[in-house]
């Protein structure tokens, strides 16, 4: 085992962020996950970081307001959620940088990416806020985007379960877990751990995906320094 990638790209869902709660941040639950981040950055692994805005506001699924500017006030959550998150790891002695798609020049850096490859090789954490910029657009496809752009070695996405099932594992107590699935198997079974946007982006791009659960402590470590297979792996 060891150390098998330097630069990653860590998705984050605001959903994460809430904790129990479905509404909000739960700043234990920040803490936590930003506890983890920080010994990995401090070992020098260059972490940068998409984090969604569903604990605030999810434009897909707002059924009242435009879709198009459902999407927009999803965006500025996950501006909301990239403050709180560079808070807690700056708390914890881990230099970062928020980079919005959407210009707010008073709160955080325009996405740009020569500056955000230099953060990274600074040791700065980068935390992409904001999505891509445009409606329509997930930030599973945002995070798939934004590696590709830094040349990440791979996309973790944080989970609150261990991995990929092949069927919902709190709805059925017989799901499997599923260690390995190619990017074909993952769009053709359709699922639901990112979207089809995503996952070809990711596979034009030769970028592995990790589906792992970043609650229980201690499995950054593990996956980042210790090089264990934990989670499921989508890859050719």
């Amino acid at each position: 085992m060891g150390r098998k990638y330097n630069k990653v790209l860590l998705k984050l869902s605001g959903e994460i962020l809430a904790g129990n709660a479905r509404f909000g941040l739960d700043y234990d639950a920040v803490r936590g996950i930003c506890e983890q981040i920080a010994e990995v950055a401090k070992e020098g692994v260059a972490i940068a970081m998409v984090v969604g805005g569903g604990n605030i506001i999810r434009g897909s699924q707002t059924v009242s307001i435009e879709r198009a500017q459902a999407d927009y006030m999803g965006m500025l959550g996950t501006v909301i959620n990239a403050l709180a998150l560079q808070d807690a790891l700056e708390q914890l002695g881990q230099p970062t940088r928020v980079q919005s798609a959407i210009e707010m020049r008073q709160i955080a850096e325009t996405v740009i990416r020569r500056r955000a490859i230099r953060h990274l090789e600074k040791g700065r954490i980068v935390i992409f806020a904001a999505g891509t910029g445009s409606p329509y657009f997930s930030t599973d496809t945002t995070a798939a985007l934004r590696a590709s752009e830094i040349g990440a070695d791979c996309v973790l996405k944080a989970t609150k379960v261990d991995g990929i099932y092949d069927k919902d594992p709190f709805k059925y107590p017989d799901a499997k877990r599923l260690p390995k699935v190619s990017y074909m198997d993952a769009l053709r079974m359709q699922l639901k751990i990112m979207d089809a946007a995503a996952f070809s982006l990711c596979q034009e791009n030769r970028i592995p995906i990790i589906v792992f659960d970043v609650l229980k402590k201690g499995n950054l470590r593990k996956l980042l320094i210790d090089g264990e297979d934990i989670g499921s792996l989508v890859t050719d």
